[in-house]
């Protein structure tokens, strides 16, 4: 790639391709290009200028060698998987500066007559929206929109007819502009974060990228794994859980020639799907057509809000009659008619919903509606699971115990061959250890079974292997100690997790798992309760040992051990029984019920994929400070709402009294009331916090 260094700066380079062009679909290849570069933290492509602007770390001339050895448009690797949101952009800024352009103009090239006649055209459209509504018995903000354009008109006021037009135009593009920008990219923020896959060949299974994938490969997907691809099951059966995509919470069964859809979830069973598209086609649009239909966008404070504009439009209607009753003055009652509550209730409030759930995807943070937002802010009881949530996300195999004179090699690699086919912390950590210490192996076992926070079993060499929990292993699976092992057992490391590995019904080696507590977690839980949460809480599958330990070192509230599946699920319930408002944090399988059965389930985005679906939050793994800014965005968003309730009520009655006095004209009252309404929208589209705001995490509050 040619191209020229225009500025630069420590950690900073703007450069511009030797190029006459640059299409949209270029500029979001490129930038997707540049941000897989290792060394590069941020990058934007401005297609109309040519021009690339990185943020990096390290080396300049590392940074000009990895540019310059662009592949090429055809052969780049990192291709969008959904676009971008460039081509919205772009269509919604050349409409907003044709109307605004358009609308200047007028007075200078167009003659009285021909701007009347144009305005009594534009007219029409809100004239039959506001009869339709009349018509349906409904008193709606297009009744008010369409009276006051009809009676302006009426008065021969044509200037005053435009301009409340053009300004319920602009404000009616904004809203549509900015939905379609939040919903876009909240679908994007949605969409599968899958890179390999299992694929079926001659050979066997092979574990392989998803983008080398094409219609009509086989691929293999497993219990609580997600389906990659569009496809058709070829074998197998399964329950697919389909919530993502059609908001059924009953997992549907699939058999040999069902149809399964990207995105979708394996509850039970495992199948082999053919696929019928590649990647990225058909799930983008899916995402869209299910966040736009879904009831799920709109918050209790939308419908308090829709509600009240309602209600507010015979009360215009009725006041305006009432001042034309009492002074017989035209001007003072269209003063009033001009002026509705409705308007910027309507317009404001979808738009601070929608433009928090943007913003809080800038951190990491997919909010699936806008309603999740306000039940956080109102939330004062947080359940966590431990693994993966309150510990590191990548538990590491600290030691592997061996019994019955195996080796712990062979151990190893046979933990690893079962572990590899599902996404948990424990499991990856096994598969890791195996890959760190060169252990190939191939499948030698019978189809594997997953049982929720239990363990796995499967058949080698005609012999039952199981691996898991000791619940599962010794009282389940009825197992047994080698002979003369006991004193062994006994002594196991405390300070680990033990995953427990048995072999035709004796154990044959103990697995055992550090897992660190995330360095932010404590100071996260201080500041949560610094926000308001009243009760913070620990449920875990781990011994009451271990669960002790890390209870104390985070500062827990409550915490329970030993718990399953359904008693974390049976917690969350009896809480909210309670009349507590919860929020439930975690990662797993085994999570899944409890985040269903909270006011709102938060999910960590690199946990099992069936948890993630389930969700109404997910929060990027890496760091828990993104509960505080959720919290903190949660509770700026229902200020803002108060603070636009304030504001509308308050300023609109102040022009309903200046026009029944007659100190506003009807143009000027149009005039400041839908410049209000633009200005409030305008305000409700702004950040709620600081992008590259940290907050301060303090130490244990007294």
């Amino acid at each position: 790639m040619k191209f020229q260094i225009k500025h630069e700066c420590r950690g900073r380079m703007r450069v511009q391709l030797s190029r006459p062009r640059m299409t949209l679909e270029q500029a979001d290849l490129l930038e997707s290009w540049i941000q897989a570069l290792p060394q590069v933290e941020r990058a934007s492509v401005h297609e109309r200028t040519r021009c690339a602007v990185i943020e990096y770390t390290g080396s300049r001339r590392a940074l000009l060698e990895a540019l310059g050895g662009f592949p090429g448009w055809d052969k780049a690797e990192n291709k969008p998987v959904c676009g971008s949101s460039r081509a919205l952009n772009r269509r919604y800024k050349e409409k907003l500066v044709g109307m605004v352009a358009f609308k200047a103009i007028q007075p200078l090239f167009f003659p009285a007559p021909l701007r009347a006649a144009y305005t009594v055209l534009r007219a029409v459209p809100y004239l039959v929206r506001g009869l339709r509504c009349l018509l349906r018995r409904r008193l709606h903000v297009e009744v008010l929109d369409g009276v006051s354009v009809f009676v302006s008109i009426l008065r021969r006021d044509f200037s005053t007819a435009s301009s409340v037009m053009f300004l319920l135009g602009l404000g009616e593009l904004l809203e549509e502009w900015t939905h379609k920008k939040s919903v876009d990219d909240l679908a994007r923020s949605m969409s599968l974060h899958i890179d390999r896959v299992w694929l079926k060949t001659e050979e066997g299974e092979v574990l392989v990228p998803l983008h080398e994938v094409r219609a009509g490969d086989r691929v293999a997907v497993r219990m609580g794994g997600m389906i990659p691809l569009d496809g058709v099951v070829a074998e197998g059966e399964i329950m697919a859980n389909q919530a993502s995509l059609t908001g059924e919470s009953i997992p549907v069964p699939k058999h040999p020639g069902s149809s399964v859809y990207a995105g979708t979830v394996v509850e039970e069973g495992e199948c082999v799907l053919t696929v019928s598209s590649q990647s990225g086609n058909g799930r983008y649009d899916k995402i869209v057509a299910m966040i736009e239909q879904s009831e799920k966008l709109k918050s209790a404070a939308e419908s308090r809000a829709d509600s009240l504009a309602d209600k507010l439009v015979p009360v215009c209607l009725a006041g305006s009659a009432l001042v034309y009753f009492l002074t017989r003055n035209v001007t003072r009652a269209l003063s009033v008619l001009m002026v509705d509550f409705s308007c910027a209730l309507k317009l404001s409030m979808p738009l601070s919903v929608l433009s928090a759930m943007s913003e809080a995807s800038r951190f990491h943070i997919t909010v699936k509606g806008g309603k999740y937002l306000e039940a956080v802010a109102r939330a004062d009881t947080l359940v966590f699971d431990k693994a993966g949530t309150l510990t590191y996300a990548n538990p590491v195999v600290a030691q592997v115990i061996p019994f019955g004179g195996r080796s712990q090699a062979e151990m190893l690699r046979l933990a690893a061959c079962l572990e590899e086919h599902f996404p948990h912390s424990m499991a990856n950590a096994v598969v890791q250890a195996a890959r760190e210490q060169g252990l190939t192996h191939e499948e030698m076992h019978s189809q594997v079974e997953y049982l929720v926070a239990h363990g796995i079993a499967s058949t080698v060499n005609g012999q039952r292997v199981v691996i898991g929990s000791a619940h599962f292993v010794f009282e389940d699976e009825g197992c047994t100690v080698p002979t003369g092992e006991e004193e062994a057992f006994e002594t196991l490391p405390r300070q680990y997790s033990h995953l427990y590995l048995a072999v035709g019904g004796v154990l044959a080696a103990v697995i055992c798992i550090a897992d660190p507590l995330r360095t932010e977690a404590a100071a996260v839980v201080s500041f949560l309760r610094h926000l308001g949460v009243k009760k913070i809480v620990m449920l875990t599958g781990d011994s009451e040992r271990t669960a002790a330990a890390i209870a104390g070192q985070v500062g827990v509230d409550e915490y329970r051990s030993e718990v399953l599946p359904e008693d974390k699920a049976s917690f969350v319930q009896s809480e909210r029984e309670q009349g507590r408002v919860v929020v439930m944090i975690g990662d797993g399988i085994n999570d899944s019920p409890a985040l269903s059965a909270a006011d709102v389930g938060v999910a960590i985005s690199d946990g099992a994929a069936i948890a993630r679906e389930i969700a109404d939050i997910t929060i990027a793994a890496d760091d828990l400070t993104e509960l505080v800014k959720l919290r903190l965005l949660s509770e700026r968003l229902m200020d803002r709402i108060r603070s636009n309730y304030r504001f509308v009520i308050s300023f609109n009655s102040g022009l309903i009294a200046l026009g029944t006095l007659g100190i506003l004209a009807p143009a000027a009252s149009a005039m400041l009331h839908n410049l209000s309404t633009l200005a409030l929208s305008l305000h409700s589209m702004t950040s709620l916090l600081p992008q590259t705001e940290t907050p301060p995490l303090p130490g244990p509050q007294p």
